[in-house]
Formats: structure tokens, sequence, C-alpha cells
């Protein structure tokens, strides 16, 4: 950038000389401390400066002058992390380069190769460290350095202030704005200041690269300009600590719904346990009572049985005594001691029979006891995984309700807050896999549990061919055929009015047409009615066919016929379907009866061979 000497005219000698009064000893303490700290300066110089400097530093009184003393104060300054406010200046209104940006001329430069070089960027933001510039920039025309570079400060007002000393300490040294253009034939030292409107708008290569790079604005523009930053970060801010307050309301909100669900759940769920422990009580006390009156009748039996056996052993003595006295009747006597003899061998043979039922009513009561105790045990620990596994569940919806609140919650980030969170989130991690450990552990058992079911179920196939290749004998195990009309029966029926051989025929052509009924999908005689909170099926006495039925052939026909309905309607299968069942006491029969059943029969085929 050049400047020509007719632009000094406007600067009288008084202000020039008022300029170097103002700036005496603050601009020779800067100078001497600025050559001191210069890295390319001789050896010789920056110890007589440095001495210098030191000597004003300790020899030069406090200033006086409050406006000397803000001079004196203007320092370079190293980054800051927060930025600094500048000192008042005389006109908040001048306009300054922004980024500050500071301009250096009088770069010395030679002829080398046909065009201009001179010292690099890199060299001269090492000679200027002292204000920390962010870099600087030569500027090259086509003849090369042209001896001109721009300074580029940071974008802060400690980057100001340093833009500031760095003007300070070229004007301290008489190499400032004013001294160029008084006297542009500086020799080989370094003119410096800061970047203003005036080089902004000044044409040459200078102004462009200010033009081309940054803009002009006043203090009061940039003061302004932060002001409205941190207003519209402190509303974004705002906004967003609103946006998450609501939010972890709402998490706050479904928390608590979530916590107060699951101990409504927790209630009911006991409530129902102590329900099904009291019906389980309920049906121990039937079951002991049962057990209690059968006990008891077989006791009142025995007794009467023993009573009857005493009255025959009187009677045989009795006999005897008046067989003794009279030879008369004595055939008579005879014939009636043996009569009762053989009522005696029934009664002992009933009193063995009832001995042996007795006990089978105790082994019974025992099976069945034990077969309780091992139901309830099973139960037991049945309720026991379930409600290990949804305090689990429970454990884990609450701790992710916490995690998700921590998260979301102000203050978040600090070391306190991540720990606590880690913490939670392994807790979490632990439950998470013992609750998957406790799923596995199910699904193993239900897989096992399946399999014995298919291996109980092929068993009691097995068992119920076995069951029809045997004789049918009187035993009160067998295969039924659930849905099948029983001819014997409705023939038993319809003889009370019918001859025998009529009954028959009727009773073969009866179960011919009702099974057909039976089996066609078409017809379901149901209705849906709801027993103890429970969708039940009920035969629908009002059906058409079923009515005319009635009133044909009587209750008792009916009775088989809805009875063979009811059994269709639970196999859900429309054909009929063998299975185990008790004739003695008309239910279906477990499989271990069905097991004695076959060991019984097979140990008689054993004693005939």
């Amino acid at each position: 950038m050049e400047y020509s000497s007719d632009d000094d005219s406007d600067i009288s000698d008084s202000e020039i000389d008022e300029k170097n009064k103002d700036y005496n000893m603050q601009s020779l303490l800067q100078h001497s401390s600025g050559v001191g700290a210069a890295p390319n300066r001789p050896a010789k110089d920056k110890a007589s400066h440095r001495a210098l400097a030191k000597h004003l530093k300790n020899g030069v009184a406090k200033p006086s002058d409050p406006q000397q003393a803000q001079q004196i104060a203007v320092e370079p300054q190293q980054p800051q992390q927060i930025a600094v406010e500048p000192q008042p200046l005389p006109n908040r209104h001048e306009k300054f380069v922004w980024p500050w940006m500071g301009v250096l001329v009088n770069v010395p430069t030679e002829w080398k190769d046909g065009r201009q070089v001179g010292e690099s960027g890199n060299r001269l933001k090492g000679e200027l460290s002292q204000f920390c510039p962010l870099k600087v920039i030569p500027l090259w025309n086509f003849r090369g350095h042209t001896g001109n570079a721009i300074v580029e400060f940071a974008k802060n007002w400690n980057g100001f202030r340093n833009a500031l000393a760095f003007e300070k300490y070229f004007e301290a040294g008489g190499c400032g704005r004013r001294d160029w253009k008084q006297n542009m034939n500086q020799g080989s030292k370094l003119c410096g200041w800061v970047a203003r409107a005036e080089d902004y708008n000044f044409p040459g290569l200078i102004g462009d690269h200010l033009r081309k790079n940054a803009d002009l604005k006043t203090i009061d523009d940039l003061e302004n300009e932060g002001t409205r930053k941190n207003n519209k970060l402190v509303a974004n801010l705002a906004n967003q600590i609103e946006v998450k307050n609501k939010y972890l309301q709402e998490l706050e909100l479904r928390y608590n719904e979530t916590t107060v669900s699951l101990e409504k759940m927790m209630g009911q769920r006991e409530q129902r346990l102590q329900a099904y422990n009291e019906e389980i009580r309920k049906m121990q006390q039937l079951a002991r009572r049962h057990s209690e009156k059968i006990i008891d009748e077989n006791q009142n039996l025995r007794s009467e049985l023993e009573s009857k056996m005493s009255e025959l052993n009187a009677r045989s003595k009795e006999l005897d005594d008046l067989a003794a006295k009279s030879s008369h009747d004595k055939s008579n006597l005879e014939q009636e001691k043996q009569k009762n003899a053989i009522k005696s061998n029934h009664l002992k043979l009933a009193t063995a029979e009832q001995q042996r039922a007795d006990e089978d009513v105790v082994k019974l009561v025992r099976d069945q006891k034990r077969e309780k105790v091992a139901a309830l045990n099973k139960i037991l620990e049945l309720e026991q995984q379930l409600e290990a596994k949804q305090t689990l569940e429970l454990e884990i919806q609450q701790l992710k309700g916490k995690l998700e609140v921590m998260k979301h919650m102000p203050g978040h980030e600090d070391s306190v807050s991540k720990d606590k969170i880690n913490e939670l989130s392994e807790e979490l991690q632990d439950k998470m896999d013992e609750l998957d450990a406790m799923e596995s552990l199910n699904q193993t058992l239900v897989i096992k549990e399946s399999k014995s079911n298919t291996e109980m179920q092929e068993a009691r196939k097995e068992l119920e061919n076995g069951l029809l290749n045997l004789p049918g004998g009187r035993a009160h195990i067998g295969i039924k055929r659930m849905g099948e009309l029983d001819l014997k029966a409705v023939s038993n029926v319809l003889g009370q009015k019918l001859s025998k051989e009529d009954a028959e025929v009727t009773a073969a052509i009866l179960c011919s047409k009702w099974e057909a009924e039976i089996k066609n999908p078409e017809w379901h005689p149901f209705r849906a009615v709801m027993v103890d909170g429970k969708e039940m099926e009920r035969i629908n006495a009002d059906d058409a066919k079923l009515r005319e039925l009635k009133d044909e052939h009587g209750e008792e026909i009916y009775s088989l016929v809805t009875k063979a309905l009811r059994e269709y309607n639970v196999n859900s299968t429309r054909y009929p379907v063998g299975e185990l069942w008790n004739f003695r006491e008309e239910r279906k029969a477990s499989l271990k009866e069905a097991v004695q059943v076959v060991l019984r029969q097979w140990r008689a085929n054993r004693r005939k061979r």
C-alpha cells in the first residue's frame, strides 16, 4: 500500500509534538520490551533493550495522567477462553475492519530470479508472536512480493486488544500510520497499524484484500451483534429447557401411572392368590370330611358284620344245645346249621372283602393326599416362579423409567449423574440377563413338559388299544366311544312300553337316526351362558328337534341324546372318540386306574398258566 506525502497536510507539527509527548515514556517501554522479545534481533540489541525496559519498569512512577495510564494499560494479551471487554475508546463509532486485521508495510524485499521476494508469512508471524496473530498473509502481484502484508487477529475482544497493542508498538517506534504517511522512506523498519475504514476503502492490493475478506463495523455494532447473539442463544436455551421440562414432566407422569398400574396389578394378584388359597383350603377340608365319612361308614359296616357274626355264633351254639336235648329235629337242625355255616362263610368273605376295601380306601386316601401335596407344591413352585418373573419385570420397568428420567434431567452431563446413569444401566442389563435366563429356563421346561405329554398320550393310546383286546368280563375300567348313543340303555327304556323284540328294533332305528343328527355339523343346539364370570356352552332346551324328541319319547331318551351331544361338543370332532372310562362311577378313568386293571388281568392270566 502506498500513501502520498500530500495526505499529511492536515496534520500540524503541534499535534505531532503533542502525540510524541503523550507516548514518550510508554513508547520507550513498549519499544524496548518488543525489541527485547523479537527473535530476529541480534543478541546485543535484545540485551540492551531488555535492560532499558527493566530500568523503565522499576524507575518510572505510575503516571498521574488518566489518559496516559489508559494508554500504558494497552498491552498484548494472550488468548483466553473468557472474552475480555475492550477499554473505553475516544470514539466508539469509528469503523474498524472486522475480523480484526492489521496492515504491515515496508516488509524488506529483494530482487531474485526475476521477481521480488520477501519474508514468508510464518516468519513474519514469528516476529509478531508477542501480539498473538492468527496468521500473516503477504500480498503478491505479478512482480512478486509487494512488501505489504495483512495480519489477522482473533475474532474476540482479546484479539482487538492485541491489535491495538500491535498498533501502539509500531507508533512507539515511530513506524505507525502517521509516521508512514509523513515519511514513506523508513529504511528497513517495518510499519504497521490496525486496519480501519480508510484502509478498507483505499484502492490497491491492501484494500482489495480487506474488501474481499472482511467488513467494516463499529464497536457499538459488534457489541449490539454480540448482545443479539447472546439474547438469541439465551432464548433458544430457555426454549430447550422448557421443552425438556415438559418432556420430563410427561415422563414422570407416565412413570407414576405405570407405577400405580403395577401396584394395582400386584394387589389384584395378591387378592386372587388369597382367594385361590382359600379355595384350596376349602377343597382340602371337603376331601378330608369325605375321607372321614367313608372311613366311618366302613367302620359301621365292620361293626354290623361283627354283630351278625356274633348272632350267628350264638344261634349255632343254641342249635347245638337244642340238638343235644332232642334228636327228633336233628335233621332239620343240621340243615339249619349248614345254612348258618354258609351264611357265616359269606359273612366272613364279606368281612374280608370289606377289609380289603378299607385297605384300598386308606391307600387311595394316602395316594390322593400325596398327589394333592405334590400338586400343591408344584402350584406353589409355579406361583413363586411367576411372582419372581413379575417382580423382575416390575423392577426392569422401574429401572427403565428411572434411567429415562435421569437422561432427561438438567445437569445429567456431570460426572455424578453419569456414574448414576452407568450404575442404573448396568443394573438394568443384569436384570435383563436374569429375565432372559428365566425365560430360557421356562422355555426348556415347556419343551420338556410337551415331550412328556406326548409320551403320555402315546402310552395312553397303547393302553386303549390293549384294553380293546381284553375280554369284557366284569372290569369297571374300559373304553367308551364318546358321543355314541348307548343302544342297550335306549332299548331298556323302550322295553318299558314295548316288547323286548320291538324295543330292540325301535332302539336301533332311533339310535341310527339321532347319531346322524348329532354328526350333522349344521346342527348346533347350544347357547352361551356366563358361569362364575366365564363363558360356557349349555344345551338349548328350546331347540325344535330336541323338544320334538322329548315330547315323543320322554325325558329318559332326551337325557341320553343330550348326553351324547355334550360329549361330541367337548371333543369338537363330530365323530366318536375312544376314551378311558370308569363305568362304575360314570366318569373318565385315570391312566393309573387303567394300568392297575391291566396289571390285575396280567397277574390273573399268569396264575392260570
